[in-house]
């Protein structure tokens, strides 16, 4: 258990806590980043700028090995502000523990300030539910680990710590994030389910759109159709990597573009909000950043596309 104490004039603030049993034999440095929620580096840097000791006394590095009873004190630099001011914005809350918060973002609502969208983000409103969370690693700035388009709706996982933050980027960057979406497009896939590999780059003749290209990056989609009906399709997408507008730009590419995307069907009239495309993260998995337990989320389609969708079955 750790113990606080009051800031000094600096700002700074001291930590102490005993070494448990289980981490005996374990690095200085992994012992501080799990007991405090720190990454693996930053724990390592304040390790190396001499603001970790031990008692009893003696010579420190992050490589040491520490003993079950021994007391680990942490001087925290005090912390960087960013000028964000919170905000009350409306999103669910499906899940939170001390490390993570899963969240099911509504269509029309942007991930991160942004040119013209400064106020009213995920990250004001997130600030403003949990004004903890902000600090990560010294810094304040909520754990966005990825995003959704403004106009998809559905489930994000937020980091709450620099130890979670740093897990969820590796679980990222290694595929094993499961990430499934429901979407309804124009026309009909030319199979009932496929992979659509295509690299996806930035538009050359437009620069607010992604296209297939070339050079683009590599990117992976699965899909499986659900059913066909009055010249749609409800269609399930599972993406293996992350390229912005992936289902948009991959489903576009088989001349079955999105409903209500204005960006990649211009031609087609919207039945929907100008805010929303029919895209909805409704699936989610991935390994708890501190205990590696297997978490899966699952979110209904909002009202609205679920109206819709009803309309045309």
């Amino acid at each position: 258990m750790c113990s606080k104490s009051s800031e000094g004039d600096s700002g700074a603030q001291n930590i102490s806590f005993a070494v448990s049993a289980e981490m005996e034999g374990h690095r200085l440095d992994f012992v501080v980043s799990r007991e405090l929620g720190l990454s693996r580096g930053f724990a390592q840097r304040l390790v190396k700028d001499g603001r970790v000791s031990l008692s009893p006394d003696r010579r420190v590095k992050p490589s040491v090995k520490v003993f079950s009873g021994e007391s680990v004190e942490v001087s925290m630099p005090p912390v960087e502000s960013l000028e964000l001011e919170p905000e009350d914005v409306p999103f669910d809350v499906v899940w939170c523990d001390d490390d993570i918060i899963v969240v099911n973002k509504p269509a029309g609502l942007v991930v991160h300030p942004a040119p013209g969208h400064w106020r009213g983000t995920l990250v004001h409103g997130l600030l403003y539910r949990f004004p903890e969370m902000g600090i990560l690693n010294g810094v304040r700035r909520p754990g966005i680990v990825h995003r959704l388009d403004a106009t998809t709706s559905g489930l994000m996982v937020v980091a709450r710590s620099g130890l979670a933050q740093e897990g969820l980027f590796r679980e990222f960057k290694s595929r094993r994030v499961v990430k499934e979406y429901l979407a309804m497009c124009w026309g009909t896939p030319p199979a009932p389910e496929g992979e659509i590999r295509y690299p996806i780059g930035r538009d050359p003749y437009n620069r607010l759109r992604m296209a297939v290209t070339e050079d683009g990056r590599e990117a992976r989609t699965d899909y499986r159709v659900l059913w066909s009906r009055n010249g749609f399709s409800f269609v399930m997408c599972r993406l293996h990597t992350g390229r912005t507008h992936q289902v948009r730009v991959h489903m576009s590419a088989i001349n079955c573009p999105l409903v209500g995307d204005r960006l990649y069907a211009p031609s087609k009239k919207s039945p929907l909000d100008e805010k929303t495309i029919f895209l909805h993260a409704w699936k989610l998995s991935f390994a708890h950043p501190r205990s590696g337990q297997r978490m899966s989320f699952c979110a209904p389609l909002p009202f609205e596309l679920l109206c819709f969708l009803k309309s045309i079955y």
